[in-house]
């Protein structure tokens, strides 16, 4: 069992059907476990012990699916707002969000060491400046490598395995989150968005927005996050950037980002029928090797598209 800081070549370990990362955290506490999660921040459940062994339940959740399904464990650590703009709105000033940042890793790591699993990677996860769902005006990527690099700097001082960028909605600040880690020292990749289209919010192809970023700094490898399998497919085609996009971390919902803006209640979709979606979409990248779930999902749409039962608490 892998439970020391890893290397990124587990990833394309053969031995291992691949890595599940888990599902829409945010999503998930709010209305599964009650959770009071201010701007929809996650990262301030790290600071007191209940907020812990909510997380830590949390988790458990996918350490069983990886060991149901044989496969390695991709854990993201609770932190895609604790940047610098999101996290000032619940309080945190840079060197509290710096040392939260931090203990996220030191958190996750210990976790591992728990976890009976083939191989464990421990991630720090960045979100985007703005809202995930909505472009607004592209950064420029030195500007965004500035923004993000107290974050980033704070997972690669931790000893992070890599930075997960998720939710990336220009291929700009895409480029500013590689060119933080690249200085950091530290493996990243890139998790865009996209709308029904296949196109980014910003109505970039998911296809340009890869060769943009690989031609200025190019990660590791590249995600599709939040949205639905059936939004990213039209962004599909047989060019060999697909061959980049190392895994999809699904919504539960086929509604748009901006119905799901609108909606007052969670849309958890149906796990069975997201799995079947999901399965056309592995079909179609030949790198797949990471599959968890986003905003609506839960551990039982998580084990639906490993194809092993849930797990019960």
């Amino acid at each position: 069992m892998e439970t020391t800081p890893g290397s990124l070549a587990a990833l394309h370990d053969p031995a291992l059907r691949g890595f599940v990362t888990d599902g829409g955290l945010e999503t998930d506490l709010i209305f599964h476990h009650g959770a009071d999660l201010p701007e929809f921040a996650a990262f301030p459940l790290l600071d007191d012990d209940a907020g812990r062994a909510m997380l830590t339940r949390y988790y458990d959740g996918y350490a069983a699916v990886a060991a149901a399904a044989g496969a390695g464990l991709l854990l993201e650590s609770p932190t895609w707002r604790a940047n610098t703009d999101w996290a000032a709105r619940v309080g945190y000033d840079l060197d509290a969000t710096t040392r939260t940042n931090a203990g996220a890793i030191a958190y996750l790591r210990g976790l591992a060491g728990g976890y009976d699993v083939p191989a464990v990677l421990v991630a720090g996860q960045v979100g985007p400046r703005g809202d995930g769902y909505v472009a607004g005006e592209a950064p420029d990527p030195e500007e965004a490598r500035d923004y993000h690099a107290p974050q980033v700097r704070a997972f690669a001082e931790a000893g992070a395995d890599l930075v997960s960028a998720l939710t990336m909605t220009t291929p700009a600040e895409g480029i500013g989150v590689v060119l933080a880690a690249r200085e950091a020292g530290i493996p990243v990749s890139v998790g865009f968005t996209v709308e029904t289209d296949g196109r980014l919010p910003d109505g970039t192809t998911l296809a340009d927005a890869v060769r943009a970023v690989d031609a200025a700094a190019a990660p590791e490898h590249y995600l599709v996050n939040c949205a639905h399998p059936t939004h990213v497919l039209p962004g599909l085609d047989e060019g060999e950037w697909v061959r980049r996009l190392l895994g999809t971390r699904a919504n539960a919902s086929t509604m748009s980002h901006a119905e799901l803006d609108e909606a007052e209640a969670l849309d958890d979709g149906d796990p069975t029928r997201l799995a079947a979606d999901q399965m056309e979409v592995s079909r179609r990248l030949p790198a797949m090797r990471v599959l968890g779930g986003c905003c609506g999902t839960d551990v039982r749409h998580v084990a639906a598209m490993w194809g092993v039962p849930a797990p019960t608490s």
